[in-house]
């Protein structure tokens, strides 16, 4: 049973967070009272405070009151002064997948809405911000919670009725398998989160079952040219599969052709053409992106023919090949990528869109030990493309270090490019990384964590050195 979100009091601990501030979006939407604390400032804090939320910078036991719903990050330790009074008052804390399932209940409990949900090892932020932008742009007012800004929309949570909702589900701690989506849209699997898969694949397959298994009469929208998810479709025959790719699957992407940093497709259904999509973000993976969204709009019924010039006004998501600073003719782009199979796809479609003049330098932040160790020899063939390799310390989300597990020790492991290790924090090797680059650079910055905020330092260093 869907609970009534009007009139509940939510208190979000780490409420700057990009997941956490989009729930929090759409509930002050909803009609609910939403709170929030975190450690530090942030765009996100920023927004939400425009929307009208009480943010408080640092925590405070004082902000927990009776008959509060707490929802606390992750990141979020027992030790924290707000959980510990939350708990002297009795009161319930929950994740944020928890907040997420009380909303798309209301709309999987709606036989009149349509909730779709977007998941796999990579694109599942793009693929939500490109069906919720769409939807938006047409008119048909989509509520959505996705884990990055969207562009010109500017928000990553928004409530605008209960005809389609559109949610990135994370399978990275098991939480997926909450929900009951009446399309499921599976981008890709593939070996990920080792620290919470303990058996690897064979732990992620059964989690994708068990959130499958909700509903019975969704409709799973599957890309059939990923090995990870042919696997599962073998293991499980079961379910209402419709295929896309770029051959043998219900819909197919053809005739692609690259144009710098964009690319045009054919759509074939059954082997008859469709339609034709035109993208201005780059590389092969965004043509997968673009038709995942195309067919579980289509598959939701939505005359998605008609809203096909929407494709191309879309500029990308936050922090997915987004370009954040340009100076001395060297353009700087950031990246979420913080897994090897993400990396090598954003650095070759970079390649496939630079000029003959042009270097890909790419800065690699690792994100978290665990994944650099159960990964490493993964990561080691991730940069092929790139014609420099930086490499900063790792960002350790709050994990402890692995013995031998360090970036000067990586660095010196990379063969196929020129590769440099920087110790320091991002702010103190800006000026040392600004004096490595060169007219006419493409530079990257990949990764989960600090190494975001380079691309502004790198220009206000270069302004500051002019």
């Amino acid at each position: 049973m869907a609970m009534d979100l009007e009139n509940k009091s939510f208190h979000f601990i780490a409420i700057g967070g990009v997941g956490m501030s989009a729930l929090a979006k759409y509930l002050i939407e909803r009609g609910a009272s939403v709170t929030g604390s975190d450690l530090q400032e942030s765009k996100y804090t920023h927004l939400l405070q425009e929307k009208g939320v009480n943010v408080s910078i640092g925590h405070n036991p004082n902000l927990i009151k009776e008959n509060m719903i707490v929802v606390a990050s992750s990141a979020i330790r027992s030790s924290n002064v707000e959980i510990i009074r939350a708990k002297e008052l009795g009161l319930n804390i929950y994740h944020r997948s928890d907040i997420l399932k009380m909303i798309s209940d209301e709309f999987s409990e709606n036989e009149n809405a349509c909730f779709i949900g977007y998941s796999g090892a990579h694109g599942k932020t793009t693929t939500s911000g490109l069906a919720s932008y769409i939807l938006s742009k047409a008119g048909l007012s989509p509520s959505f919670v996705v884990g990055g800004i969207i562009p010109d929309i500017n928000t990553n949570g928004a409530y605008n009725g209960n005809r389609y909702f559109i949610a990135e589900l994370d399978e990275s701690d098991g939480t997926i398998q909450k929900y009951s989506t009446d399309i499921a849209v599976i981008n890709n699997m593939e070996e990920d989160h080792l620290d919470y898969y303990k058996n690897g694949f064979e732990d992620i397959v059964k989690t994708f079952n068990k959130y499958l298994s909700n509903n019975f009469s969704q409709i799973v929208v599957i890309n059939n040219d990923n090995d990870g998810n042919k696997k599962f479709m073998k293991l499980y025959p079961k379910y209402n599969y419709v295929t896309f790719g770029l051959e043998n699957a219900d819909y197919t992407a053809k005739n692609v052709k690259y144009n710098g940093f964009g690319s045009e497709f054919d759509i074939y259904k059954s082997g008859e053409k469709i339609d034709t999509i035109k993208l201005s973000i780059p590389g092969l993976h965004n043509v997968y992106n673009a038709l995942a969204v195309y067919v579980s709009l289509k598959t939701a019924r939505v005359n998605v023919k008609e809203l096909s010039k929407y494709f191309y006004n879309f500029t990308g998501m936050g922090r997915r090949f987004q370009k954040v600073a340009e100076f001395n003719d060297i353009t700087v782009y950031d990246d979420y990528a913080h897994h090897p199979s993400e990396i090598k796809t954003t650095l070759e479609s970079a390649k496939k869109g630079k000029k003959e003049n042009q270097r890909i330098v790419a800065i690699f932040q690792p994100h978290r030990y665990s994944r650099l160790q159960s990964l490493w020899n993964e990561f080691k063939n991730a940069f092929d493309s790139a014609d420099k390799l930086i490499v900063t310390d790792v960002y350790s989300a709050g994990e402890d270090k692995i013995e031998g597990v360090t970036s000067e020790v990586f660095s010196k492991e990379i063969i196929h490019c020129d590769c440099n290790y920087i110790q320091g924090s991002i702010e103190d090797i800006t000026p040392h990384i600004l004096k490595m680059l060169k007219e006419n650079d493409i530079v990257l910055t990949l990764g989960a964590g600090t190494i975001t905020k380079l691309g502004r330092l790198l220009y206000e260093e270069y302004e500051k050195a002019k």
